[in-house]
């Protein structure tokens, strides 16, 4: 009897995870909502986030970070937004708390 030690005959598994998370705030009768799915996969995890205002388009963000470490964001709403720009993951996170702070504020009249 003879062995096959070709590793063409051999599996390959991978694990991906996905996750979704949806919420919305309203305003003196207006409702805006906000979504966010996060899906990992062996090429890294890609973050999607995006917001509807009453009377305005909505505002999308993708963050991908690569299994290699390194970040970009991108977006669809202002001159700035459709830049790609390298980041850790840790500022992409910092970012976008700031971003739902301001946009709190302003719900609350402060902005």
């Amino acid at each position: 009897m003879s062995s096959n030690n070709n590793p063409s005959n051999q599996s390959s598994y991978y694990s991906s995870s996905t996750s979704y998370s949806s919420y919305s705030s309203t305003s003196n009768g207006q409702t805006t909502s906000y979504t966010e799915h996060h899906r990992t996969n062996p090429q890294g995890t890609t973050v999607t986030r995006e917001s509807r205002e009453p009377g305005q388009a909505p505002v999308q963000e993708r963050i991908h970070v690569p299994a290699s470490g390194s970040s970009a964001i991108e977006g669809t709403s202002g001159a700035d937004r459709n830049r790609i720009e390298d980041i850790t993951e840790e500022e992409a996170a910092k970012r976008y708390e700031e971003r739902i702070e301001d946009e709190y504020a302003k719900r609350e009249g402060g902005a």
